[in-house]
């Protein structure tokens, strides 16, 4: 193979911005850019279609975003609420574009998920432009097509949570890493360094999952010499430690006093956070402060679902990201033996070698870790396995007159069709058709590439848009119902009800009604039963209750069986927000999902609203989101996410009382597993009056017994 690069003529160069915009480079056949200009509308399109739905989507992060439109100290760290009392459990990155499109825009389900689809179409469009840049137009444009209707892209790109701007740090890290690899440039490789020191303000140690096979492609394959790889790798390095290291080291700096405790941590340290609860305890199972209280790894996954190789074809993840991994896995071997023989420096090597490291990398991780594990991570392996397919079905192609790649292009057609038979036969019972075109289409096309050198240029293509149409097929089905449903809650997942279950009711992670997340029986996360407690038993407060109230081994409401989920295992409400109401009943949320905020609970916070730092205090993330994103005021989360964290401790929360800075307590919560909690819910329900407002009880902190 000859190495060739796309680069602007002069002509190109000079024209008009329109011009150039619709024309694209002079050497451009007349399609390339109003194909790739359609892909990107038609996937602007369709991610914004229904995207109110979702309503405030995952309520913990749209309360942090209401947070940080109001106060820019809250918006710096990441606060839960404007008066700054905890943060996230992340760093702040990935709600600082909802937050400024809030203090923009005002507060709603557009204003937040809107850059999450700009996100999502600016990945298409960078992932277009690396691909293509050495395997032609018609490669990136597979990429791109792939990528936009892979299930849980379509999901994640449409939802509040950090992965969206996790993909699209790492697709321009990918990006940056290819361009310096074309001529050993120092400026490039900097700006992926920059863009991982990013991806780590989103997401902390995820973002540094791929690093170590691009550092090693580039070590061994850049133009320059071996000093000059080893000084653009360190320069690289401080780019990303500068990039990351300066909003870590203001955090850490800052005095304790006079900034919110950081959430998900045990010593109010994002340090710990990072690599604890956060870090090697998702490798290992031992999360700190997590539901269960961490311990649960022994490398079966405990209550997150088995562990091993298989992990990401199963019953919870395939449906979601898997439909052409075989695919990815069949044409990064074939794109390798087709390159073997080039030069260390070749480009397009390097370009299967770095896009297949970090596929196998972060398959290899998502596939072994013990910790808490969700499908939708999966959405992080969607611009890998894309570029792989772009890149080797036109490796293939180009290479077709060769019996052993046209048939190598008709096993992975073959091998497509088959696994999206599969894929499909989990959900049986909705569009029974689909599977049996899929194998259909998928045969006839993969026969025909068998004699692809041998056919006519426009027979060839037909058979070979066949076989694409049949291996997007079965995607593409589970991206239209993706879009077409809401999704709220912690827990989302892509495609058809019940498609992360092999459409069977308690198989994994995905939760339909009455099923708990993870283990056999469907039994809470945990390290094993305490003392007193029965297995599957969540430990707690008093009477080893459950986060949200329930007794022990019954899942708080706003989980399955609860008031927050629609009983298909989406977390879905229909569209409807889970926190806005209107007269009728309210009631607790609980770990996963967002409380129903009646009218006249909305009206007791509100009623001298501005007397108070916090209009109320509630144990939980999810349930104090529900209450602020409904008044927009204040509410205190106790104990962070898990309410496992320890802050306030009941003597900082009596002083916060005695200062008159909290109006209510909303009861409910026996407090999370480990924390001191139960102490402030027993202290104040011993010493205050109450009264139940909307189905949930209300202690007003002003008036004691």
């Amino acid at each position: 193979m000859t190495t060739t690069y796309d680069t602007p003529s002069a002509p190109a160069a000079r024209a008009s911005l329109p011009a150039r915009l619709w024309r694209g480079r002079a050497e451009d056949a007349p399609w390339v850019r109003p194909a790739f200009l359609a892909l990107l509308l038609a996937t602007t399109l369709a991610y914004l279609w229904n995207l109110s739905a979702s309503g405030y989507a995952n309520s913990f992060y749209s309360a942090a975003v209401q947070a940080g439109s109001e106060s820019w100290k809250a918006f710096f760290f990441g606060s839960l609420d404007a008066a700054n009392a905890i943060t996230v459990d992340k760093p702040p990155a990935a709600l600082w574009p909802m937050a400024l499109s809030v203090r923009l825009f005002g507060l709603g389900s557009w204003q937040i998920l809107l850059p999450e689809v700009l996100m999502g179409v600016a990945t298409v469009a960078v992932l277009y432009a690396a691909v293509r840049r050495r395997f032609g137009a018609g490669a990136g444009l597979i990429a791109g097509v792939v990528l936009a209707l892979t299930p849980v892209a379509a999901l994640m790109f449409r939802f509040n949570n950090p992965d969206a701007l996790l993909a699209l740090l790492m697709t321009v890290a990918v990006y940056c890493v290819l361009r310096a690899l074309e001529q050993g440039a120092a400026k490039w490789l900097a700006w992926a360094g920059v863009a991982f020191g990013l991806a780590f303000l989103a997401k902390t140690l995820q973002a540094f999952l791929i690093l170590p096979p691009l550092a090693l492609v580039y070590a061994v394959c850049a133009p320059v010499g071996i000093g000059r790889r080893i000084g653009q790798l360190a320069l690289a390095g401080l780019a990303m430690i500068v990039s990351a290291g300066w909003w870590v080291a203001l955090v850490e700096l800052w005095p304790a006093s006079s900034r919110p405790y950081v959430g998900g941590s045990q010593t109010n340290s994002f340090l710990e956070l990072t690599f604890g609860y956060n870090g090697l305890g998702r490798i290992n199972g031992n999360e700190t402060g997590s539901v269960g209280g961490g311990g649960r790894g022994g490398g079966q996954g405990g209550g997150w679902g088995e562990t091993g190789i298989g992990r990401m074809l199963d019953d919870a993840v395939g449906g979601q990201v898997s439909w052409l991994l075989p695919a990815a896995l069949i044409l990064l071997v074939a794109g390798l033996v087709v390159t073997w023989r080039a030069s260390r420096t070749d480009t397009a090597r390097s370009a299967f070698l770095v896009w297949g490291g970090s596929l196998l990398m972060t398959v290899a991780v998502f596939s072994f870790m013990a910790g808490i594990f969700h499908e939708y991570y999966t959405v992080a392996l969607a611009p890998y396995i894309a570029a792989l397919v772009g890149m080797g079905a036109s490796v293939l192609w180009e290479e077709r007159t060769r019996f052993a790649a046209s048939a190598a292009l008709a096993v992975t057609v073959a091998a497509t069709a088959v696994w999206g038979f599969v894929l499909l036969g989990r959900t049986p019972d909705w569009l029974p058709w689909l599977r049996w075109t899929v194998l259909v289409a998928g045969s006839l096309a993969a026969l025909g590439l068998l004699l692809a050198g041998r056919m006519d240029r426009r027979i060839g293509l037909a058979v070979a848009g066949l076989g694409l149409a049949a291996g997007l097929a079965g995607p593409f089905a589970y991206t239209v119902a993706t879009l077409g449903t809401g999704h709220q809650g912690s827990i989302v997942t892509a495609g058809p009800a019940g498609a992360a279950m092999g459409g069977r009711p308690g198989g994994g992670m995905r939760m339909g009604a009455g099923e708990m997340p993870g283990g056999p029986g469907g039994q809470w996360p945990g390290p094993g039963p305490g003392p007193g407690q029965a297995q599957g038993q969540m430990p707690g407060g008093p009477g080893g209750q459950v986060p949200g109230g329930a007794p022990g081994g019954t899942p708080p409401q706003g989980m399955p069986n609860g008031s927050g989920g629609d009983g298909n295992g989406n977390g879905n409400t229909g569209g409807r927000p889970t926190m806005e109401g209107g007269g009728g009943g309210g009631g607790m949320g609980g770990l996963l999902n967002g409380a129903s905020v009646g009218s006249k609970a909305k009206a007791a916070l509100l009623a001298d609203a501005d007397d108070y730092t916090w209009v109320a205090a509630t144990i939980g993330a999810q349930n104090a989101a529900s209450y602020q994103l409904a008044t927009g005021k204040p509410v205190m989360a106790i104990g962070g996410f898990n309410g496992s964290d320890p802050s306030p401790t009941l003597a900082q929360f009596k002083q916060y009382v005695a200062q008159g800075k909290i109006h209510y307590f909303i009861g409910g919560s026996q407090g999370g597993p480990g924390g001191g909690n139960s102490e402030i819910s027993a202290w104040v329900t011993s010493t205050f009056e109450t009264v139940t407002v909307d189905g949930a009880t209300f202690y007003d902190l002003t008036k004691k017994k």
